[in-house]
């Protein structure tokens, strides 16, 4: 808590030193070992992850954007806002992660996923829907929310297990052994955790028993 604090106050400080006003996304790198956190990038605009800061936040980032825009005030206070619980969201992609993540174009014959008040899923697709080759791969973006970071895991396995995607091929396995490997939910990963050990042991034969969807 120390550390994330510390983090959001750095992220506030940035953006106020150059009067910024809008949407924005500040971006660090954490090391494990000196246990600090170091500054990336600011992103100056709304990020594909807004979904996550709404959720645990309870606050509608893109209409803020659009209002600020029109010209009105900010009416919220940085101490008005409150995080509650954990978000994770898994970006559902047309993608191959068995060939090199090469995209998968084609029809989709089933999209479908049941859910409650926990989780919200964003995404244009529907049964019968073409994707075309030509432009980003993203079909949706499946975020959940629990009281914590474990419960939240656990969630989001569940629906990605409950997620019937048909006719194209996606990552969305790939991401279900994500979120239930044991290095994830113990939280002991790093930027190289994906290439060195992740996608290594998916693609050994690291499919959920029942199969892809």
């Amino acid at each position: 808590e120390k550390v994330k604090s510390a983090l959001h106050q750095a992220a506030v400080d940035l953006v106020a030193s150059v009067k910024y006003r809008n949407a924005g996304t500040v971006e660090f790198l954490y090391d494990l070992d000196r246990e600090e956190f170091y500054f990336i990038e600011v992103n100056a605009r709304i990020q594909v992850e807004h979904p996550v800061s709404e959720i645990v936040t309870g606050e509608d980032l893109v209409q803020w954007q659009l209002r600020i825009a029109g010209g009105e005030p900010l009416s919220l206070n940085q101490s008005d806002l409150a995080i509650s619980g954990h978000a994770i969201e898994c970006r559902i992609n047309a993608e191959d992660p068995h060939k090199d993540f090469h995209p998968q174009p084609g029809q989709l014959t089933s999209w479908h996923l049941e859910h409650g008040s926990a989780v919200r899923l964003d995404s244009h697709c529907r049964p019968g829907a073409m994707v075309p080759p030509y432009y980003d791969s993203m079909l949706g973006k499946l975020i959940v929310h629990g009281s914590t970071r474990t419960e939240a895991a656990a969630l989001m396995g569940s629906c990605l297990a409950d997620f019937t995607i048909k006719g194209i091929t996606t990552n969305r396995d790939f991401q279900r052994f994500i979120v239930q490997h044991p290095d994830f939910i113990a939280n002991r990963f790093n930027t190289k955790w994906l290439e060195q050990h992740g996608l290594p042991a998916f693609l050994n034969d690291g499919r959920p028993a029942d199969g892809p969807h």
